[in-house]
């Protein structure tokens, strides 16, 4: 009996422990297949990851392309610029980085690892100039948000590491992720001492360009009329190097430390190159990670990222010490590592102001003030130091530079030297820049002369017919007199392109006109509008107008697409007298409707009218100066009309000669801002104006 009792117990732990075996199995292979589906979606993760990387190469490439078409060889930031849509890229692009879960053991998840933390610091060196064109408020949003960023990265990089050297024996890529954590600290830091200085220099070459704002119209004081076409095209010059040489990107591209930047992306590109090739021919080429087959598109594609941004930042490092080749052997060591002031004035004057805070206990106030100085101090020190090494890089790039150059010399043009002389007092440099070398002053000219030469090809025939129809240089100020009644105790103050386009709208309004005229008025004024909105803009500096401006813009929207006023048909088989007189009708019902109801002490003042009410107000005492001027049987027929309508607004108040001499108005006029960000915003405008014209 005992020992059929011990045989059954020992069957049973013998089935026991089958049972936990399977069961245990069974568990396996339950965590197995969660693993499994929880790691199914990854590559496509990755996918994610490789379709941010390229939006943000395809951003840098698009700098590159549009810098060396406009023949600007330091590659201003368009499209990739340090603003919350590239920082929001960039933070998926380094998921890599940050993901310390996935298990990244392939010798492709390790170079592709490498590469994000490169392109990043790529990004960083593409930031430099950006931040040029921002205010400060922006600078410091856009710089925290950065910092936090390039932080965190760095941090979980070092805890991955931590974590994982001794179980994985060792990181094959250690040496190369902590020098590229190292160099986008580094980068990081000079982006910040670069926007301390953005103020500063921004003072300084908006005083320059006042100064020499103010020498250009001492010497020649006069109207429009009174200057020749050559005369305007050497006013125009000069503006434009004022502006070109001014603008705040260049301002930056051109300084040591962006130069220096540049040089730091190029030293991690090959590190990147670097890696590539050790690794793979050390370890082979495989997969271990999560995200499996998108490993290798995130690795290429961020390679490509890093090509074509280190474009960029090396451009700059080329154009800072091609500035400096041309000083090489002029100044001694002690004049080339000189401090200039706007490199410390504002952490300076920092230092100087006292703390923001209320405090009421003495010496609390005074330790958090020594605090403060000691703080700043420090910073100043690493600015200075920052300064120096940059300094002693572009130095020697140009010594290496200048030594090339001499081997490959060759004789410039010298047919514009002249020319050139003559535009080189009109460059505004910073305190201790080198000279604008010759072909970058002459590039900046040849923009000039192609955006000329472009403007003058393209004809615009609509608005050349609506110009030849003009007879007389009465205007559109013969269509508003003083003996129509006013609607209101104040009028409106009247732009130029206000009547402009409530004239056109009575033309096309008037009977018996065939749709090819019609079409061709419109489209005549079309090509016109945008200069005398340039003179609106030019005339109102103070924004005052601008409600009158966009009334101006919705009755043109009307007009051009759909044929009404304010939503009313203009096409009929009216009479004109009745067409006008409906017109008229329509306005002066809007304007008496809103008078009537004024209660809010601000609407007491035309000029805060809404746009409808102001455009109204237009259409009334345009239409009632055409019915008085009827009476005199000066408009016998339509035809008559419309030929009168074509004649003033050809002009709109000698508007004829205006146009013919806008083109040379647009770069002069708005390069005369306060600050050299307006102007470089204005070439812009410009260019679009002309393209468009």
């Amino acid at each position: 009996m005992d020992s059929d009792q011990g045989w059954r117990n020992s069957n049973c732990e013998d089935q026991l422990q089958t049972c936990y075996i399977k069961l245990n199995d069974c568990n396996n292979d339950y965590d197995a297949m969660i693993e499994r589906n929880l790691d199914a979606p990854m590559p496509w993760i990755g996918m994610y990851i490789a379709a941010a990387s390229a939006i943000c190469s395809l951003a840098m490439a698009a700098d590159v392309i549009r810098g060396f078409r406009s023949q600007k060889l330091w590659l201003p930031c368009n499209y990739f610029s340090l603003n919350a849509t590239s920082l929001t890229l960039l933070t998926v692009t380094m998921k890599l980085t940050v993901d310390l879960t996935s298990s990244m053991m392939g010798t492709n998840d390790k170079i592709a690892s490498v590469g994000s933390l490169v392109l990043m610091s790529t990004a960083v060196g593409n930031f430099m100039t950006s931040v040029a064109s921002m205010e400060s408020k922006e600078i410091l949003l856009n710089l925290t948000a950065l910092a936090i960023l390039v932080i965190t990265i760095s941090v979980n990089v070092c805890i991955h590491n931590v974590q994982t050297f001794d179980v994985l024996d060792g990181n094959v890529v250690l040496a190369e992720e902590v020098a590229a954590i190292g160099f986008m600290l580094v980068l990081v830091m000079l982006l910040c001492f670069s926007s301390m200085v953005v103020p500063t220099t921004k003072g300084y070459v908006e005083s320059k360009y006042r100064e020499m704002h103010r020498e250009i119209a001492s010497n020649g004081r006069r109207d429009v009329g009174g200057f020749s076409v050559e005369e305007l095209r050497v006013a125009l010059r000069r503006y434009w190097v004022m502006a070109e040489t001014g603008s705040p990107q260049f301002v930056m591209a051109r300084s040591v430390i962006s130069g220096a930047s540049g040089l730091m992306c190029l030293l991690m590109a090959l590190t990147l190159v670097e890696s590539y090739v050790r690794v793979r021919l050390l370890y082979g080429e495989y997969t271990e990670s999560n995200y499996k087959w998108s490993i290798n598109w995130i690795l290429h594609i961020q390679s490509v990222g890093v090509a074509l941004g280190t474009i960029a930042p090396l451009m700059r490092w080329y154009v800072a010490a091609w500035f400096k080749i041309s000083e090489i052997g002029q100044r001694s060591l002690v004049e080339e590592f000189k401090i200039e002031k706007y490199w410390t004035s504002r952490v300076v004057e920092w230092r100087e102001r006292p703390l923001p805070l209320q405090i009421r206990s003495h010496k609390f106030r005074k330790l958090l003030h020594e605090a403060k100085r000691f703080l700043l101090s420090i910073s100043s020190g690493v600015l200075v130091f920052f300064v120096l090494t940059s300094k002693m890089v572009i130095f020697i790039s140009a010594l290496f530079g200048k030594a090339i150059f001499m081997c490959f010399h060759r004789n410039d043009d010298e047919s514009r030297d002249g020319i050139e002389l003559d535009l080189r007092l009109y460059v505004l440099l910073l305190e201790g820049e080198a000279k604008l070398p010759k072909r970058i002053m002459r590039n900046i000219c040849n923009e000039l002369d192609k955006l000329i030469e472009r403007s003058e090809m393209k004809q615009c025939k609509n608005l050349m017919w609506l110009l030849s129809k003009s007879v007389s240089f009465n205007g559109v100020k013969e269509f508003d007199r003083n003996e129509v009644p006013s609607l209101y105790s104040q009028e409106p103050a009247n732009s130029w392109s206000l009547p402009l386009v409530t004239l056109t709208s009575i033309a096309v309004a008037l009977p018996n006109i065939t749709a090819r005229e019609a079409n061709q008025l419109v489209s005549g004024v079309g090509e016109g509008l945008s200069l005398v909105k340039l003179v609106d803009g030019t005339l109102d500096r103070a924004g005052e107008m601008e409600r009158v401006k966009n009334a101006a813009d919705a009755v043109w929207v009307g007009v051009e697409l759909y044929r009404k006023w304010q939503d009313k048909d203009l096409l009929g088989d009216a009479t004109y007298e009745e067409t006008l007189q409906k017109l008229s009708d329509l306005g002066e019902k809007t304007v008496k409707d809103f008078t009537t109801r004024i209660e809010d002490i601000l609407m007491q003042n035309p000029l805060n009218w809404p746009s409808k009410v102001i455009a109204a107000n237009s259409m009334y005492r345009i239409t009632q100066t055409i019915l008085l001027a009827n009476k005199d049987s000066i408009h016998r027929t339509d035809n008559d009309l419309f030929e009168k309508l074509c004649d003033d607004l050809g002009h709109t108040g000698s508007l004829s000669y205006q146009l013919s001499s806008c083109h040379n108005l647009q770069v002069s006029q708005q390069c005369n801002q306060r600050q050299a960000r307006e102007c470089e915003k204005s070439r812009c405008s410009s260019r679009r104006e002309s393209r468009d014209s």
